[in-house]
């Protein structure tokens, strides 16, 4: 049997390894704060006996663009856009302290800051962050969240946790779509961090790169489906030959 046809497996598997990741950032180019991920592969040489002259390709450690989206002015009280490399800080479903730029916050029927998606808002205490019902919101640049009732003044009512990601602590993306520390460990918070209050981060995805790398990664899978198909077309002509031969 040729061992063209492992080769060939593993390039066609990163390429649909590749065409799922594009296909996912295409969805998200309009999601707020969205991160695009990136598919990156390496050619290791087969080991074994004789010439090295055959290699796998195997995915090599992902990560996301850290480019920022594009900003976006909704003038609404409750939306923010981190700036520089700060991240909100954000209760996970699992319990967890996660990190997400997506801004787009509210309050619940019971008065608790969350996000669009209905997870808790965390202060610079690690503790998601209560509002007054019917208060008006404000939302400092420091992160600081106060709230004023009718006849009443003013209040601070917490604050933001923005946290920054350095070279020694990486964020990595996480099933859930937030992201987290390599070692699960929080953040600290980042004094010096600052937000934009009545705006968001649009999603940094580029449609067209994505829609040019789906076309390429379509014909990288064909022209590895094709290669079986040659080494499966050598096979039986050796058979013929050698039932020939015999």
């Amino acid at each position: 049997m040729d061992r063209i046809i492992y080769t060939s497996m593993t390039g066609a598997n990163a390429s649909m390894n590749r065409q799922a990741v594009l296909a996912n950032n295409l969805a998200n180019a309009s999601t707020t704060g969205f991160r695009a991920e990136m598919a990156n592969f390496r050619s290791v040489p087969m080991q074994g006996d004789g010439a090295k002259t055959r290699v796998f390709a195997l995915e090599a450690t992902s990560g996301h663009r850290t480019a920022a989206g594009p900003a976006q002015t909704t003038g609404r009280p409750l939306d923010a856009m981190a700036t520089g490399n700060a991240w909100f800080a954000v209760q996970g479903l699992d319990g967890t302290e996660a990190y997400t730029r997506a801004g787009d916050f509210q309050v619940t029927a019971q008065g608790q800051l969350v996000t669009g998606n209905g997870l808790p808002v965390l202060s610079d205490g690690g503790a998601p962050i209560d509002i007054p019902l019917g208060a008006d919101i404000v939302l400092g640049g420091d992160g600081t969240v106060t709230a004023k009732l009718q006849g009443q003044p003013a209040q601070t009512v917490g604050r933001l946790k923005l946290a920054t990601e350095t070279a020694d602590t990486p964020l990595k993306r996480g099933d859930d779509g937030l992201f987290r520390t390599a070692a699960g460990d929080p953040l600290a918070q980042d004094p010096n961090a600052q937000m934009r209050a009545g705006m968001l981060e649009g999603s940094n995805v580029n449609p067209v790169e994505c829609m040019v790398g789906m076309i390429a990664a379509a014909r990288q899978f064909e022209q590895q489906m094709k290669l079986l198909q040659t080494a499966e077309s050598d096979d039986k002509s050796a058979g013929r030959l050698l039932s020939l031969n015999g």
